[in-house]
């Protein structure tokens, strides 16, 4: 009802609402209970984490570091309209990359790449500042680490999309990452993909089949395969996929120690 509705607004102001970054089924400590924001759901965010102050209602939430997933597959996989679809969800980010070459029209600093001097991106890979890098077409890309790990801290899962060799390189520094690989039901199938995107000539297309081959050993290094036969069900399910890596137990340290000091005032 439209009672209901200005309440709920005004609950929200009173209580200083702001945008929900944490996973999903996070909840916050109220009295020594556990329980999800009774504002926050009536005003139909029932399934997001409350994150107003703890001083507003004497709640203190429980820290959430974001998760480092890598999304990598076959050319034509469908790799870019999965991640775009999964920025659509409040809880992701995707990584910036650095880039040495001019902007295009239209690109933002900061926005789209951030654009470093060949001087400044080799400070940056002697520096250490990059998650990963690689040199395409005289001009070098690259991950930068801080903005990776800002997000991360913010509570965001960051997805980067990049391709297998240095997918793997990023889970040797970072042995947490989540690495995602995306396929399509079958050889047939992806070539009709590559086909019907209408971008590249015959023989351009044998070629990325024929790369593709010598990319299926990559598929065993990865940790999580899933198929992209329907595109909302492979969403859905890299969207699952990544909140029940939250529930790991490496992720849930924070919650293990409150647990067990909790209940040790009934030894």
């Amino acid at each position: 009802s439209t009672d209901k509705k200005d309440d709920t607004g005004s609950k929200r102001q009173q209580y200083g609402y702001r945008r929900h970054l944490w996973p999903q089924n996070q909840m916050y400590s109220y009295n020594g209970q556990w329980a999800y924001c009774s504002v926050c759901t009536s005003a139909g965010y029932n399934r997001k984490p409350c994150e107003r102050k703890s001083e507003q209602r004497g709640a203190e939430p429980m820290s959430k570091k974001g998760i480092l997933a890598i999304i990598s597959g076959f050319s034509g996989a469908g790799k870019g309209t999965v991640v775009n679809r999964l920025l659509e969800k409040e809880s992701y980010a995707v990584s910036i990359s650095a880039t040495t070459r001019k902007p295009r029209t239209g690109e933002v600093d900061g926005q789209n790449y951030f654009f470093r001097t060949k001087d400044e991106f080799e400070k940056m890979i002697a520096n250490e500042q990059l998650i990963e890098y690689a040199e395409y077409v005289g001009h070098y890309y690259g991950t930068p680490k801080d903005y990776v790990f800002k997000k991360l801290d913010e509570g965001f899962d960051v997805i980067l999309e990049i391709e297998m060799q240095g997918a793997l390189k990023v889970k040797e520094k970072f042995p947490e990452t989540a690495l995602i690989f995306i396929t399509p039901p079958s050889a047939d199938e992806l070539k009709k993909r590559l086909v019907g995107r209408g971008t590249e000539t015959a023989e351009q297309i044998e070629k990325r089949m024929s790369r593709a081959v010598d990319e299926c050993p990559y598929m065993n290094q990865y940790d999580y395969i899933v198929v992209n036969d329907d595109l909302d069900e492979c969403v859905d399910e890299i969207h699952r996929l990544l909140q029940s890596i939250h529930n790991a137990k490496e992720n849930q340290q924070e919650l293990i120690n409150m647990i067990t000091e909790d209940l040790k005032k009934y030894k």
